[in-house]
């Protein structure tokens, strides 16, 4: 079965936002044993729309496309599908009344504006949006099934997943099977240096990368006589890639770093107290994403002031001064006395310059410390980030979860550490 994607939108064309939505599907569509022939993108005008549907229609037997549902005057998909089909327009009243319940819900009036996404070309099946107004439909053109969905990610995943992916799946190969690990802490190309020989040494077997800043995907893809033959091999082989690759494998298919981080710290029967500065609540964030982070996060902080950190959690004056805020010395002050203050098992910390100004010489941007504090000490890591303050950010927060997930489940530290007492002075 060929399948193409169709992301339609000029804020896609011109670069304002990144498609994401056909990065998911594609991911998603993999997993299920399709392959995706073709990814296409269009702009905001109908005659650019009208031709793509046409030349995908003609070319493959499935056409997802996302976007252009909407109540303003720039989404004109539907209108478009009826030009392509030959068809008219017509207005769908349990979709109106289905968008009208929708807004009226949260307190705003129902307009015109609204009234104008129940209009779906005759003869298509309308597909609800559990989590928005624009409803979704397919149709038939020759061959081709062609889906179309809102292009909010969260509704259109929502949507895929409740009424596309149903209705496909009874069509896919199932010869394929597909297991995603997850792994933080080792570069695309070093991970495929690890892994060399894979592929030669397992029949029927591809490896395939995936980055997403500042994690790495490694996928398993087997192929069989059946799913449940390509099944057991894929998973035969990913048991090979863990041990190649070690520990920095935390989980895998839809697992986080923050998730697995979690249920480490659940498993330990630790609570946890956190204190950031340059990531200013973004590890906080992070781990509160997933519901159930109450059962382990007892509280966190944002420190950014120097005197911030001394009045709540107790960093001496005299390790700020002989030290300062961004050093190993302030990393273990700031993640013990967030235990001590909030009065749990272990304390993480996390400091450094995020730039893009602050740097120094002996001290450049990008410089980070992070921190666990636990019953059995202290440890304290630092690295050089590179990127924008967002990617150092990022990478920092994501590094910090990564040692606390290796301490909470036992597992050796990414690489040695240097005694503060063999550090040189820092200022």
């Amino acid at each position: 079965m060929s399948i193409a994607l169709l992301s339609i939108g000029t804020e896609l064309t011109r670069g304002e936002i990144l498609d994401t939505n056909a990065v998911w599907l594609a991911s998603t569509l993999t997993e299920e044993g399709f392959e995706v022939a073709s990814t296409n993108t269009v702009p905001d005008d109908p005659e650019r729309i009208c031709a793509a549907i046409a030349r995908l229609a003609a070319e493959h037997e499935v056409l997802i496309a996302t976007g252009g549902l909407g109540p303003t005057s720039d989404d004109i998909t539907a209108e478009c599908v009826a030009r392509a089909l030959g068809v008219e327009l017509v207005l769908d009243e349990s979709a109106v009344l289905a968008i009208r319940r929708r807004v009226e819900t949260r307190g705003r009036n129902f307009t015109p504006h609204h009234e104008k996404q129940a209009r779906i070309p005759v003869g298509a099946e309308i597909y609800p949006n559990a989590d928005g107004t624009a409803p979704g439909f397919s149709v038939q053109l020759g061959r081709c099934t062609m889906f179309f969905l809102p292009g909010v990610p969260r509704e259109m995943k929502r949507m895929f997943r409740d009424h596309v992916i149903t209705r496909l799946r009874p069509n896919a190969p199932h010869d394929t099977f597909v297991v995603r690990l997850r792994t933080f802490g080792l570069p695309e190309s070093t991970a495929a240096q690890l892994l060399e020989g894979i592929e030669r040494e397992f029949e029927d077997i591809s490896l395939g990368y995936r980055v997403h800043f500042p994690e790495l995907d490694v996928k398993v893809q087997a192929r069989g006589r059946t799913q449940s033959e390509a099944r057991a091999r894929a998973i035969e082989v990913a048991s090979v890639v863990r041990d190649k690759l070690g520990d920095v494998v935390y989980g895998e298919g839809d697992e986080t770093l923050a998730s697995i981080t979690g249920r480490a710290l659940r498993a330990r029967g630790w609570r946890l107290a956190v204190a950031e500065s340059c990531t200013g609540g973004l590890i906080s964030h992070l781990l509160t994403s997933y519901p159930g982070a109450s059962d382990f996060l007892i509280g966190s902080a944002v420190v950014y002031a120097n005197s911030a950190k001394t009045r709540l959690l107790g960093v001496a004056e005299d390790t700020l001064r002989g030290h300062g805020a961004v050093s190993p010395e302030v990393a273990a002050e700031m993640a013990r006395g967030a235990r001590r203050l909030c009065e749990v098992d272990v304390g993480l910390s996390v400091t450094g310059i995020a730039g893009p100004s602050g740097g120094t010489s002996t001290k450049p941007v990008g410089l980070v410390y992070w921190c666990v504090a636990h019953p059995g000490g202290t440890i304290v890591r630092e690295r050089v980030f590179h990127g924008d303050r967002n990617e150092v950010q990022i990478h920092a927060a994501h590094a910090a979860l990564d040692l606390l997930r290796r301490t909470a489940a036992g597992l050796p530290e990414e690489a040695t550490e240097v005694p503060m007492s063999q550090r040189p002075p820092t200022r």
